[in-house]
């Protein structure tokens, strides 16, 4: 049975349901259910909280799940995206009070606020960029005000309350962020000949043949490819 992480709760939690309910799955009746078996379809859907999805999809203990890019990015798991929802969109800036960051390379040793440390700093080492980074849980807008950072980075919409607080926001986009469908990284398993493993992994079905000949040349054998036809997501 295939087993689907699925937000929750907040902003991801209610179009993924509907999606899977317009899909012919089985949605829960209880809000307090953790879990729905739909033995007709073989799935059963966990339901966690959209921040620790991609941990347990890239644990292996889950097959596949619902959650936002930032959020896969952020949580340095194993997890792969497979492909985007196209809802759920938002956009990752920085912001600083006015005149103190100018480019990207301002932020050089400067704390900066933020709920998602692992995607900002990811960002900022790209860039060659060392920051000190502040997690905090929610309303990182109010970082820069309480002295507790000198600038913050979080999701930007009109920008109208990071104005509020005195920020305008500066340097170019972190992220661009959408609803994604994500799985663990492909299974390897050992085989009776030590020069051999079996791998498992799931594709996109239209990237199937590409897939297939990719891996021949490669030199894997003996690749068989069955459809999940219950995955309607």
């Amino acid at each position: 049975m295939l087993r689907i992480a699925v937000p929750n709760k907040g902003s991801l939690s209610e179009t993924a349901v509907e999606m899977l309910v317009e899909a012919g799955y089985a949605g829960r009746r209880d809000p307090r259910a953790l879990t729905v078996a739909d033995p007709r379809n073989g799935v059963e859907f966990f339901y966690l909280r959209p921040r620790d999805i991609a941990t347990y999809v890239g644990s292996g203990a889950l097959d596949v799940g619902i959650t936002g890019r930032d959020l896969l990015l952020d949580s340095g798991s194993a997890a792969v995206e497979i492909q985007p929802l196209d809802f759920g969109d938002s956009t990752f800036r920085f912001a600083a009070p006015p005149g103190t960051v100018s480019t990207l390379a301002d932020l050089a040793g400067v704390r900066v606020a933020t709920s998602y440390p692992g995607l900002v700093g990811g960002f900022l080492a790209q860039h060659g960029i060392t920051a000190q980074l502040i997690r905090l849980d929610g309303a990182v807008e109010s970082a820069v005000r309480l002295g507790v950072a000198d600038a913050v980075a979080d999701v930007v919409s009109t920008g109208s309350t990071l104005r509020a607080q005195g920020l305008e926001i500066v340097g170019p986009v972190i992220l661009e962020s959408t609803a994604v469908l994500i799985s663990a990284q492909p299974t390897v398993s050992p085989l009776a000949d030590g020069s051999w493993v079996a791998v498992r992994a799931m594709v996109p079905r239209d990237e199937t043949n590409h897939v297939m000949d990719a891996l021949y040349d490669l030199g894997a054998r003996a690749i068989l490819v069955s459809s999940i036809h219950a995955a309607r997501i």
